[in-house]
């Protein structure tokens, strides 16, 4: 079985793997949040959705380098 989208099309709109992982996770959330506020059910499962939105653009990721994160954790 084939998985749509491909991981390595999802890869090119984030940096790595494991922000794609995060991104997917928090975007989830956000859409069962709003589900649950709003009292609308969901039409597929909320990471399904999420990975959707990632393909189709709706959620942007963005690289933080070294110097950001040196500098929050101070």
């Amino acid at each position: 079985m084939m998985l749509y989208p491909a991981i390595s099309d999802l890869e090119s709109v984030t940096h790595s793997r494991y922000a794609l992982v995060i991104i997917t996770a928090k975007r989830a959330r956000q859409l069962l949040e709003t589900a649950e506020i709003n009292k609308t059910p969901l039409t597929d499962k909320p990471v399904k959705l999420a990975i959707q939105d990632i393909a189709e653009g709706r959620v942007a990721c963005s690289k933080i380098d070294d110097m950001q994160v040196s500098a929050a954790a101070e």
